[in-house]
C-alpha cells in the first residue's frame, strides 16, 4: 500500500511513471521541479522504504547539462553561485559558468 501512495503522489506532480516492459523497472519522467517534490515528498514522510529514491534522485542531479543549468538559473532573479550550487548540487566552476553567462560576461 505504501508504494501505491508513492506512486500516487509522483503522478500528482505531472510526471509519467510506468514500467519498463514486463520487467520490475520503472522509468521516470520529470523535470527538475518536480524531482525536487518528489524528493521533499519523501524527506518528509519519514517512510524508511522510499529512502532508496530520494537518494537515487539525488544522484542524478550531478547530470544536469549546462542547458539544463541555465535554465534552472534563468528561472531564479537574482541567483548567486552558492544558491545554484544548493539548488542543484553543481560544481562550482559550472555555477560560476552559469552565471557568467546569465549576467553577459562569457
Amino acid at each position: 500500500m505504501k508504494a501505491y501512495a508513492l506512486k500516487a503522489h509522483i503522478r500528482q506532480q505531472g510526471c509519467e511513471l510506468h514500467r519498463i516492459g514486463r520487467s520490475r523497472n520503472w522509468q521516470l519522467k520529470a523535470n527538475f521541479e518536480q524531482i525536487q517534490a518528489i524528493i521533499a515528498f519523501v524527506d518528509l514522510s519519514n517512510e524508511p522504504s522510499w529512502l532508496w529514491l530520494a537518494k537515487l534522485l539525488r544522484n542524478e542531479y550531478k547530470h544536469l547539462t549546462h542547458d539544463e543549468l541555465l535554465k534552472i538559473a534563468s528561472k531564479l532573479e537574482d541567483i548567486t553561485i552558492n544558491a545554484l550550487i544548493a539548488r542543484s548540487d553543481c560544481t562550482i566552476a559550472q555555477a560560476r559558468t552559469i552565471i557568467d553567462e546569465l549576467e553577459g560576461l562569457d
